[in-house]
């Protein structure tokens, strides 16, 4: 993935980038709230290929689909210092992309260009020519991310009737109807 980086501190709890009024919304609505409370207007500023770049104890709190959000708004990725273990999870089960780059805080700055391959655990600010390497993830997680999420891989395995892809593109799932979103 490759895109525009914003730049956000330690410690952001899912509470605050999905705030509780936006959990009755559609996910087209809801994700305009991300982050309301920490960057207000962020949402109006994003587009649709950017990456989030975060601190430590990123997504820590409770297990709000915060990531089903991040795609809704076309974010190409997350990338962190420390990423919170359940919120990882949520990441790789919506199919985004998420990689652990220590210090990404101080080797990003809003608005510099970042190149951030999962595959082989490389990463390049595009614009300070810094790059380096991280430990790549196993093969079953990028199997998962490629593939769009947990729910895409299990209706193309078999393990889920086919109807299940139609569900996963319908707002019934996407709106909570049928349990958590991908």
């Amino acid at each position: 993935m490759s895109g525009r980086v914003w730049v956000f501190g330690d410690n952001l709890n899912t509470d605050a980038m999905y705030p509780a009024f936006a959990m009755k919304m559609d996910p087209s609505e809801a994700a305009k709230h991300i982050f309301y409370e920490v960057r207000p207007g962020w949402t109006d500023q994003v587009s649709a290929g950017d990456i989030v770049v975060a601190g430590k104890n990123f997504g820590i709190g409770s297990s709000r689909p915060v990531a089903a959000l991040f795609r809704e708004l076309g974010v190409a990725g997350l990338v962190a210092e420390e990423f919170n273990s359940l919120f990882f999870r949520n990441a790789v089960n919506a199919g985004l992309p998420a990689m652990t780059v220590p210090d990404a805080t101080s080797l990003f700055g809003d608005g510099d260009t970042g190149t951030f391959d999962l595959t082989e655990g490389i990463w390049c600010n595009e614009t300070s020519s810094e790059s380096g390497t991280v430990p790549r993830l196993p093969d079953l997680i990028l199997e998962i991310v490629s593939g769009g999420g947990v729910l895409p891989r299990l209706v193309e395995q078999g393990y889920l009737p086919s109807e299940t892809g139609d569900l996963l593109r319908s707002d019934a799932v996407r709106t909570n109807r049928f349990g958590s979103p991908p």
